[in-house]
């Protein structure tokens, strides 16, 4: 049967071989896993020299005695300070990788972006999430890891409610610094205060918003784990100074392209093929027991009516 359909004749230049001479805008490579890494941002951090930094404490400091001298000729206490004879080291950890460039590769396409820049972008991306991730879990140094039991408290109805964020504090309460807490743990917290009618005021830090509870930020991190519906909450203090929690890094590293990271070029291979070590050296210490808590069997899945 013929087809009755008329064939329209085209009149003019079509889209698709339009398209040949185009020039399309090109964006660099996106990555969804690349976070704003707000931990690392907050952090107070401590160069170490050859990867080791030695934590010393007093050994006992209810020995130590002074007295409030009155008007007579009383003796005056005589005391002195003892030091823990081992302390505890920590040897920085380190985050690798070796990147491969097939140098045909780097060659002939590297227009608009370079090819090797690029790669190593997000390959630095990438261990900068490793690292964010080590700083909070490593089994070693992590913070989840570094709590010692009387700073650890449990939620009262499973729900992070606004009572469990001040038994929080009471446990930090030398200079508080943040809290650390999963995103969901954030919208957790703040259908609990819509729920009591104390929506948490917010604050400006890097340009973007931050929720707020008794003026301290919560800081989101979606490194800090949610297993079963329940998550953590972290409360710290940084910086040496305040007997905080510090971060450490190895300085002057060959190739250094930002504290404690470095890209070294490692050759070229008889497959053409060349080869970028990047690595990443870095610890976490907790100077005194009272400078982080952590408040565990936080429910992220509890949802409220409104009437």
């Amino acid at each position: 049967m013929a087809n009755d359909t008329p064939h329209k004749v085209q009149t003019a230049l079509g889209d698709v071989a339009a398209r040949q001479l185009a020039i399309a805008t090109r964006t660099v490579p996106q990555m969804s896993t690349i976070t704003p890494r707000w931990l690392t941002k907050l952090m107070s951090w401590i160069p170490v020299e050859s990867g080791v930094y030695r934590l010393n404490k007093v050994k006992d400091a209810s020995s130590v005695t002074v007295d409030c001298s009155g008007r007579d000729e009383r003796e005056l206490p005589q005391t002195y300070v003892d030091y823990i004879e081992n302390p505890r080291e920590y040897n920085l950890s380190a985050v690798n990788t070796v990147l491969d460039v097939h140098t045909r590769v780097s060659d002939l396409y590297s227009k608009p972006y370079n090819q090797i820049s690029e790669q190593l972008r997000l390959i630095i991306e990438t261990i900068k999430e490793r690292q964010e991730s080590e700083l909070i879990n490593n089994k070693e140094y992590g913070l989840l890891h570094s709590v010692v039991p009387s700073q650890r408290l449990k939620t009262r109805t499973g729900a992070p409610t606004p009572d469990d964020m001040d038994e929080l504090i009471s446990r930090v309460w030398k200079e508080p610094g943040f809290f650390l807490l999963h995103p969901s743990a954030i919208a957790a917290f703040g259908r609990e205060c819509t729920r009591r009618g104390v929506p948490p005021p917010t604050v400006s830090l890097f340009g973007s918003q931050f929720l707020t509870w008794r003026g301290i930020p919560l800081i989101p991190s979606d490194k800090v784990p949610v297993e079963k519906g329940k998550s953590k909450i972290i409360l710290l203090r940084t910086g040496e100074s305040r007997q905080g929690v510090v971060g450490l890094y190895q300085p002057n590293l060959p190739g250094e392209q930002s504290p404690g990271l470095s890209v070294r070029f490692m050759g070229i291979n008889h497959q053409a093929i060349a080869s970028y070590l990047v690595s990443l050296y870095c610890s976490l210490a907790v100077l005194v027991d009272d400078a982080i808590g952590v408040l565990d069997d936080v429910e992220i899945g509890k949802y409220h009516e409104y009437k």
